[in-house]
């Protein structure tokens, strides 16, 4: 994670993560209170500057002094305890990459932490990488299921998939509830398109909120002084201001930025607002402290939630608001479109994860009730962030398991503190990165969210969004190509380009269909058929915002003989854990790719299966992987998509013999049952 505000939150409720002695050392304050890590921030840097400074050849001798390796993993230790992570990260990885220093469980840990609390995931997938290969079993959960987040966040999607199953399992956490949250990709009567915009800087831009109509006031750590810059060590980015920037057009464009207001600005952060509806008054989050920064009983300076009121044409002096604590943080705050209710974040004792969402009501003499936990249809045992309410919907963001990558945005309709189940966005609003801080407008169409997505200006980005109607589909018509009448009730499946069913439909009784909501400009293959008829298989390309109008003709058969048949080639068996097809493999399949081509009328499945090694759920997958990649060679071989009627995986549950969990078996017996089998379906 980059963000600033946002790894506050973050990290809070894991107890690592204080703000303060990040900051301390501009205000006269020890910078840490490990005594441990006896060294001194000139010390630090004077041994950075010099190892910079050196050449190749010269750093690789200074390396090999004796006692170097320690000494480094020394300094490293003591920025990862300050907090300092972009300078731990370059030391580990000094360490990691050019020494003889044994790769431990720690070092690899706080080498793969370092990078992840960075947004480097990349970086953070090698070290994490390399720590499951050597101590799997010796993993903490949390760093574990960070190392999911970094196999989403490098797109391997199905590696995460498969070890949260495992992950979950380890932990006795039912695994259906996977089932209920799918990687979507955006499917409906909008299509949405984004765009990043011209006032994002190198570092980190987010959190934008609406003001006065047309203004749009955002946080953002852009280097805007003309003096020394006082740089946040946990990234070595700038700490955070607000700016605002007018918009320009439909698009979501902005002016030039210009700091918001010097009364609410300070030399901490300020971030994540909201505004009444009135605007006239401001709420947003800053760290906790008066003179200076104010520390917990736990030694750690909390966020706080305050607010300034627009009086005399300025901003008055903010207040903290009364819910907040020294003792956890609470950020930010959404306010509901009618002004009666505030949302926020907190870490604070008694909610269902590391943040949770809650809501105040907010009284007419600008008192508040008591925080209400939103309960578990919003909040999750991860971390749920970035409220934002309008008249009938709840948006968030959450780093809950099987979403697309890091943080993703979430919809729950509702009103009113009482909101249903969260779904998520998909793509492209979400990505395998941190997406958040949606929001959007009045009309539902527009609006701005951020990401640190690949293909950005820097750290976070500021995207704007507009949705428009989604008019490309499909209308077709199924007729008998003989007499030319309609043929009522026919069966209509849709395919993508890659052989997965999209979704199917029936046509009513004048033989017509429609699919809705295509992507545009996408190759599709349509596949009609009824009992009594030969199939017509259609291949059709979208248009941007059109429906195209087809036909399909079906030929009637005159005596229908229906045969379902297994055939089973020999040999079509898998190595152990693998779904690679074999060159033995390749060939039995042949033989039956040669059957299906010189007999039109026929159909297939396919049923793939592994032996009961390892766990039930990952079996279940790699039976998947094993039927997909058989699917996808007979494709690759000529075999029409159309005529491959399903390719599903069974796991360990249809073995061919007695060798089952507790059961020893010879290698050959187990390895019978990693196989694929093979059922021919006459139409």
């Amino acid at each position: 994670m980059k963000r600033l505000i946002l790894l506050i939150l973050l990290f809070c409720s894991l107890g690592i993560f204080s703000q303060e002695l990040a900051l301390s050392q501009y205000d006269g304050t020890p910078s840490t209170p490990h005594k441990k890590a006896n060294v001194t921030v000139s010390d630090n840097a004077r041994l950075v500057d010099n190892l910079d400074g050196l050449s190749e050849t010269d750093l690789s001798k200074h390396l090999q002094k004796e006692g170097i390796a320690d000494k480094l993993i020394e300094k490293a230790n003591a920025y990862f305890d300050k907090m300092w992570y972009a300078e731990a990260a370059r030391m580990f990885d000094i360490v990691l990459e050019k020494t003889e220093a044994e790769h431990t469980l720690p070092l690899l840990s706080k080498a793969g932490d370092s990078h992840y609390y960075i947004g480097n995931l990349e970086k953070s997938y090698k070290w994490y990488n390399e720590l499951y290969q050597l101590y799997q079993n010796e993993m903490q959960d949390d760093t574990f299921f960070k190392y999911t987040q970094t196999l989403k966040g490098t797109g391997k999607y199905r590696r995460a998939a498969a070890l949260t199953k495992i992950l979950r399992e380890k932990r006795g956490e039912p695994l259906n509830e996977l089932e209920k949250i799918k990687n979507n990709t955006w499917k409906g009567a909008y299509s949405v398109t984004i765009k990043n915009l011209g006032v994002n800087s190198p570092y980190s831009d987010f959190s934008p909120m609406f003001h006065n109509g047309s203004d749009i006031v955002y946080s953002s750590a852009k280097d805007s002084s003309v003096l020394t810059t006082r740089k946040y060590r946990w990234t070595n980015q700038p700490f955070l201001d607000l700016y605002i920037a007018k918009s320009k057009n439909e698009e979501g464009d902005l002016s030039p930025p210009k700091k918001f207001s010097k009364n609410i600005n300070t030399k901490y952060h300020e971030a994540s607002l909201a505004f009444s509806p009135d605007q006239k008054t401001i709420y947003f989050t800053r760290n906790n402290y008066g003179k200076r920064l104010k520390r917990g009983k736990n030694g750690i300076n909390h966020l706080k939630i305050y607010r300034s009121r627009f009086v005399n044409d300025a901003w008055s002096k903010a207040e903290e608001l009364p819910f907040n604590s020294e003792d956890y943080s609470t950020g930010h705050p959404s306010i509901s479109p009618n002004g009666k209710k505030m949302y926020f974040v907190s870490d604070r004792p008694g909610g269902f994860g590391g943040t949770d969402i809650y809501v105040v009501d907010i009284y007419e003499n600008g008192a508040f009730s008591e925080p209400k936990n939103l309960g578990r249809t919003i909040n999750t045992n991860a971390k749920e962030m970035f409220p934002y309410v309008t008249e009938n919907a709840l948006y968030f963001s959450s780093n809950r398991p099987m979403g697309l990558g890091g943080l993703d945005v979430y919809k729950s309709d509702g009103s009113d503190g009482q909101f249903s189940v969260g779904i998520n966005l998909g793509a492209p609003i979400n990505s395998n990165r941190d997406d958040f801080s949606y929001i959007v407008d009045a009309t539902g169409e527009k609006g701005y969210f951020a990401s640190n997505r690949k293909g950005g200006k820097g750290d976070d980005d500021i995207y704007s969004f507009v949705y428009t109607l989604n008019l490309n589909g499909i209308s077709g018509a199924v007729q008998n190509l003989s007499t030319g009448e309609p043929i009522g009730s026919a069966n209509i499946a849709l395919y993508g380009t890659d052989g997965d069913l999209i979704n199917k439909t029936i046509a009513d009784t004048t033989g017509s269909y429609t699919f809705k909501y295509l992507n545009p400009t996408t190759d599709y293959t349509l596949v009609a058929t009824k009992k009594g008829f030969s199939k017509d298989s259609l291949s059709v390309k979208t248009k941007t915002n059109e429906n195209i109008q087809v036909s399909q003709y079906l030929k009637q058969i005159v005596e229908e003989k229906p045969v379902a048949e297994v055939f089973e080639p020999s040999n079509v068996y898998f190595g152990f854990d693998s779904y690679q097809v074999t060159p033995k493999a390749a060939q039995e399949l042949d033989k039956l790719i040669t059957v299906l081509k010189e007999n039109e009328n026929l159909s297939l499945k396919i049923e793939s299966h592994t032996d009961a090694i390892g766990p039930e759920a990952y079996n279940k997958y790699l039976s998947d992987k094993r039927a997909k990649s058989t699917r996808d060679y007979m494709i690759s071989q000529g075999v029409d998509p159309s005529r491959i009627i399903s390719a599903k995986g069974f796991g360990e549950e249809r073995l061919l013999n007695n060798c089952s969990n507790g059961h020893p078996c010879a290698p050959d017996d187990h390895r019978l049952n990693r196989r694929s089998e093979f059922i021919l379906v006459s139409e």
